[in-house]
C-alpha cells in the first residue's frame, strides 16, 4: 500500500505523551552529544582563558566606539541567501544562491567537478532564478535527470534548461513548488495567474507540457480554493497530494490535505480529503510526501495516511516542531532514505527549545535517533544515496550547506563537510564573535515567559569601564508568524564587535514553540509583541546587561510595525529604526498582496483595533528619534506606509530620516543598500542616543529636525 507522509498540526490538548506525528509511534529516544560541540566547548574555554590573560592589554573605550574589522562591506559580502538544494541523476549537488554583489540576482550553481575547482554557474547571465508567487516566492526550481525547470525573475516565465543548453518556454504567470510528472511528460506546479487581477490572483495547481512544440496554456488540474502548495505525485504518477487553504486563514492557522486520483488523460477525477476536514479539529497539515502532522499535542509532528482505510496515523509524538510556517514554497524538512538492509527510514529535522536537531526516524521500531552534527539550526534536507545535504547554521557557522555522510545502517554520521557557505571567510573574525545566550524572561501576563537570544558586546582589543553599561539594540523579527534563530549573523556581530549589546526576541506569537505559544498573538498583534519586546529590554536592564538610557529597537516588515508601535505606545526605547515597516494597519489591509490580504483578520480583529493599534493615528504619542528605510518596489508593505509616518513625524518636529531605495522590494538585496542601511542605523543611534563617536568613517545622512 502507498503511504502519504505529511506534517500535521492541531489545537487539541491531549494527555501527556499522546501520539501526533508521521509513521506509527516511537518508543525510545537516544541523545548523542556531538564531537563538534565538544570541540567548540573546549575552544570557548581556551578562548575565555586567553581573553582573561589579555584583559590588561585591552584598550578601554566607551561601548559603541570600538573599532572592528567586521565592516558593513564584510556583512554585505556575507549576505548571500540560500534558496534551496537539489541533486541530479548523477549525484551532483546544486544550490540556489542570491548575490548582493549582483543586485540580488539568484543563480543556480553546480558543485565543483573535482576538489580545488570552482563551483559552476548554471543559470545564464541574463536570467535570475526567482519566483514572486505569493510575493515571498520559494520553490523556484526543480531538477530531474539532466533537466532544470526554473522560474525566471524578469518575466516570471517557466524555463526548461538542459544542464548544457537553454531551451525554454512558458506562459506569463508566476510558478512555484513544481514536480516532474514522467507519466505524462509534464511539470506540475502551483500557478498564480494575475492576468485578470493583480491584487486577487487566481491560484491553481496546473500541468505544463515538456514535450516541446508550441507553447500551450497550462492544464489546470486543481482549482477553486484561494491557495495551494506542495503538489506531490506518488511514485507511479497515479495520485497527487496537495495542501490547500482559504481566506481568512493563513496556512499555519487552518489548512487541508487532499489526495487526487489521476485519470488516463491526466486529469484529477476523484479527490479525498485526508486531513483538515473535521470541523471539531483545527489543524494545519503541511509537507506531504509519498513512500514505497501535529494532531494532538499542539506541535507539527509527522503522520501517515493509510489509503486502504483512509486513516491518518501518527509516526512519532514529540513536543517539537517538525515543520515551519509556509511563508515560502519548496520547504523540505524530511526525506526518505534506505539503509543497507533496504529498510525505509526518514531523515528529519525538528526544533525544540530554541535549537534544531537532525534525526533518523524508524517507523518499524518506533524510534527517533538524533544525529551527531554541529549545526544547531536546520532548514531543508536533500538526500542522495549514503549522504544528506543539510542547509543549516550555528553560533559559529553562518548559513551553509553540509554534506553529511551516514554509515550503512543510516544511524551514525561518518563525515561532515561544508560544501557551501554564505561567508566562507568569516572564521577569520572568530575572536570577535559574540555567542548567543538563550534567555527566558517574564512577560506582562503572570506565569507566562517569552524567549530571546542575547549577544553581549565582544571585542578582543577593547573593553569599557566597569561602571558603564552597554547600549542595547533590540530586534523584533518579521512575520509576525515567524522565528528568530541563534545562528552566526555578521550583521549582529557588526554591532556587538563595536560594543553594543544585541537581543533578538521571539515574542509571543513566534513559531518554534508550539501552537499555544504561536496563538498568543491572535487578535493581539501590537499588544503582546510590543509588551514582550519592552519586557525583554527591561529584564536585561535589571540584570545589568544594558543601559536603560540607551535602549534602541529595530525591525523589518512586521518587526518594523512592532518597532513603531513600541515607540508610539510605550516609553521603553529611546530611538528606533523601521525597515519597510507598517505604520497604518488599515492601509496595509487595503494595499497588501493576496496571500496576506486576510492575515490581519486574525491578528488584529475589530475595526476599533485597526485604528487604535496603528502608530500613524497617534503621532502625538511619539517622543524619540526614528529612521525609516523603504524599497520603492515593495508590494507587501507599499512605500506609502513609510512616507506617511515620515511626513507626520517631521511635521511634529521629531528627529526623523527616510531612506528610499530604487529597485528594492520587501527586503534589501543589493550590496550597496545593505551596507548603507547598516551604517546609517549605527551612526543614527550613535548621534542621537549613544553619546559616542563611531570608529568607522561613515558620512551621516541629514536628519530632519536635528541637522
Amino acid at each position: 500500500m502507498a503511504l502519504s507522509i505529511l506534517t500535521r498540526f492541531s489545537t487539541s490538548t491531549p494527555p501527556p505523551f499522546s501520539s501526533a506525528l508521521i509513521f506509527n509511534h516511537f518508543s525510545k529516544t537516544r541523545i548523542i552529544f556531538t564531537i563538534a560541540t565538544k570541540k567548540r566547548t573546549q575552544t570557548q574555554s581556551f578562548r575565555t582563558m586567553a581573553t582573561s590573560q589579555a584583559q590588561d592589554n585591552k584598550t578601554t573605550a566607551p561601548y559603541g566606539s570600538w573599532k572592528s574589522p567586521i565592516t558593513a562591506d564584510v556583512v554585505s559580502g556575507a549576505s548571500k541567501r540560500l534558496g534551496g538544494t537539489a541533486v541530479d541523476s548523477h549525484g551532483n549537488l546544486y544550490w540556489l544562491e542570491s548575490r548582493p554583489s549582483e543586485a540580488g540576482r539568484a543563480v543556480l550553481v553546480k558543485e565543483a567537478e573535482k576538489p580545488g575547482d570552482e563551483p559552476i554557474d548554471i543559470t545564464p547571465k541574463d536570467f535570475a532564478v526567482r519566483t514572486v508567487a505569493q510575493e515571498y516566492g520559494g520553490g523556484a526550481f526543480r531538477i530531474s535527470g539532466d533537466t532544470v525547470i526554473f522560474s525566471n525573475y524578469k518575466d516570471q516565465r517557466l524555463y526548461k534548461q538542459l544542464i548544457s543548453s537553454k531551451d525554454h518556454g512558458g506562459p506569463v504567470v508566476s510558478y512555484a513548488d513544481g514536480v516532474f510528472d514522467s507519466r505524462f511528460d509534464r511539470f506540475i506546479t502551483v500557478m498564480e495567474d494575475r492576468r485578470e487581477s493583480n491584487t486577487n490572483a487566481i491560484t491553481t495547481i496546473a500541468a505544463v507540457p515538456l514535450n516541446g512544440g508550441d507553447i500551450k496554456e497550462p492544464k489546470v488540474l486543481v482549482s477553486g480554493n484561494d491557495f495551494y502548495a506542495f503538489p506531490r505525485l506518488d511514485p507511479k504518477g497515479e495520485k497527487i497530494a496537495w495542501i490547500e487553504w482559504s481566506h481568512p486563514n493563513m496556512p499555519w492557522d487552518k489548512s487541508e490535505l487532499w489526495v487526487g486520483y489521476i485519470s488516463e488523460n491526466g486529469d484529477v477525477y476523484k479527490r479525498v480529503c485526508v486531513a483538515g476536514f473535521d470541523p471539531n479539529i483545527v489543524e494545519s497539515p503541511t509537507e506531504p510526501k509519498w513512500s514505497p502532522t501535529d494532531r494532538k499535542n499542539g506541535f507539527w509532528n509527522l503522520h501517515k495516511w493509510v489509503e486502504s482505510k483512509n486513516e491518518v496515523l501518527p509516526l512519532y509524538s514529540l513536543n517539537a516542531e517538525f515543520a515551519r510556517p509556509l511563508w515560502v514554497f519548496g520547504m523540505n524538512s524530511y526525506e526518505f532514505i534506505k539503509s543497507e538492509l533496504e529498510k525505509t527510514l526518514i531523515a528529519c529535522s525538528y526544533r525544540q527549545n530554541g535549537r534544531s536537531y537532525l534525526g533518523i526516524l524508524d517507523d518499524a521500531q518506533g524510534s527517533l535517533s538524533p544525529l551527531n552534527i554541529p549545526f544547531t539550526d536546520i532548514d531543508n534536507i536533500t538526500s542522495w544515496n549514503a549522504c544528506l545535504y543539510i542547509e543549516g547554521a550555528s553560533a559559529v557557522f553562518p548559513s551553509s550547506v553540509a554534506k553529511v555522510t551516514l554509515d550503512d545502517n543510516k544511524v551514525n554520521v561518518v563525515d561532515f563537510k561544508i560544501v557551501w557557505s554564505s561567508s566562507p571567510d568569516c572564521l577569520k573574525y572568530e575572536s570577535y564573535f559574540s555567542l548567543p545566550e538563550i534567555i527566558e524572561f517574564p512577560t506582562e501576563v503572570p506565569g507566562q515567559n517569552a524567549y530571546a537570544y542575547y549577544y553581549p558586546p565582544s571585542n578582543p582589543l577593547y573593553q569599557a569601564t566597569q561602571e558603564e553599561k552597554p547600549p542595547l539594540l533590540l530586534k523584533s523579527h518579521g512575520g509576525p508568524t515567524s522565528e528568530t534563530r541563534g545562528m552566526l549573523n555578521l550583521s549582529i556581530q557588526y554591532w556587538t564587535s563595536r560594543g553594543w549589546a544585541f537581543v533578538d526576541v521571539n515574542y509571543g506569537g513566534s513559531t518554534g514553540y508550539g501552537r499555544e505559544y504561536r496563538e498568543r498573538l491572535l487578535r493581539q498583534w501590537g499588544i503582546v509583541d510590543v509588551d514582550d519586546c519592552c519586557s525583554c529590554a527591561k529584564f536585561l536592564v535589571e540584570k545589568g546587561k544594558a543601559d536603560k538610557e540607551r535602549l534602541c529597537i529595530t525591525g523589518g516588515s512586521a518587526g518594523g510595525y512592532t518597532t513603531l508601535a513600541a515607540l508610539a505606545f510605550r516609553d521603553t526605547f529611546k530611538a528606533g529604526a523601521s525597515l519597510y515597516g507598517v505604520a497604518d494597519l488599515g492601509l496595509l489591509r487595503a494595499e497588501t498582496h493576496k496571500f496576506e490580504s486576510r492575515y490581519l483578520d486574525n491578528l488584529v480583529g475589530s475595526e476599533k483595533n485597526y485604528f487604535e493599534r496603528s502608530p500613524i493615528n497617534f503621532v502625538d504619542k511619539f517622543s524619540c528619534p526614528i529612521i525609516l528605510f523603504q524599497g520603492l518596489e515593495d508590494k507587501v508593505v507599499p512605500p506609502d506606509q513609510a512616507r506617511k509616518i515620515y511626513k507626520a513625524l517631521k511635521e511634529k518636529g521629531l528627529p526623523v530620516a527616510l531612506v528610499e531605495y530604487e529597485g528594492e522590494q520587501h527586503g534589501f538585496r543589493k550590496a550597496e543598500n545593505i551596507i548603507f542601511t547598516l551604517e546609517q542605523q549605527m551612526v543614527f543611534f550613535a548621534r542621537l542616543v549613544g553619546h559616542f563617536d563611531v570608529a568607522d568613517p561613515i558620512t551621516p545622512i541629514k536628519i530632519d529636525n536635528f541637522d
